[in-house]
């Protein structure tokens, strides 16, 4: 393993260790000391793993459910699926990781809305939906690369904040939601070269936000 790897797992732990507290002591130093004491950790040690404190460790949830999507996602065989039932199976297995994290997510969507978190909140939505595609099997590298991760960007964000709210049996509702969600922006690249220029203008940050990915 490197020690990057070794960094990530590491982060990664202090995260999990950390999720049971955010419910009382929301994405704080408290939080992440009780962690780091479960976890029998140094308190310098959540200093260098997150050295912006609890409010970069509300971030960190993003980059750790983007993996354990792809990591649950493996076994399955999306390949015989549909594309819209591809997308649709990896926005549904993200929100089942965070499904036992439910009010951590809430309340790193209020951190997402500060000022401090605003500048950070594109880039954390484009490396998941550009995560969701991948797993479908996209290989697109033209204008539609840009539009298909635009485009489930305005489905995503909705989908989350419905299943924040959404006290149905296996968040049925919102997966019934996101259904519906879908078979609208699919269609869109289909529609006409007006819809299609209107798009155009989502690629710019998209475009910042992959270069930077590289």
């Amino acid at each position: 393993m490197t020690a990057q790897a070794d960094f990530i797992a590491a982060k990664d732990r202090l995260l999990e260790a950390t999720l049971p507290n955010v419910l009382f002591d929301g994405w704080s130093l408290v939080a992440l000391k009780a962690g780091a004491q479960a976890l029998g950790l140094p308190e310098g040690e959540i200093v260098r793993l997150f050295p912006d404190g609890g409010r970069e460790a509300a971030l960190w949830l993003d980059e750790w459910a983007d993996r354990r999507m792809l990591e649950a996602l493996e076994p399955m065989n999306l390949p015989a699926l549909k594309v819209r039932e591809r997308v649709a199976t990896a926005v549904k297995t993200r929100l089942k990781v965070l499904e036992p994290h439910r009010e951590a997510v809430r309340r790193a969507i209020a951190l997402k809305a500060s000022p401090w978190g605003a500048a950070k909140a594109a880039e954390i939505v484009y490396r998941t939906v550009d995560a969701v595609w991948y797993a479908a099997g996209d290989t697109a590298t033209d204008f539609n690369f840009y539009t298909k991760r635009a485009l489930l960007a305005a489905a995503y964000g909705p989908t989350v904040l419905y299943w924040l709210n959404d006290s149905s049996e296996g968040s049925a509702d919102t997966f019934a939601f996101l259904d519906r969600r879908l078979g609208e922006i699919l269609q869109i690249p289909k529609l006409t070269a007006g819809l299609k220029r209107a798009a155009r203008h989502m690629t710019g940050p998209f475009e910042f936000l992959r270069q930077a990915r590289r």
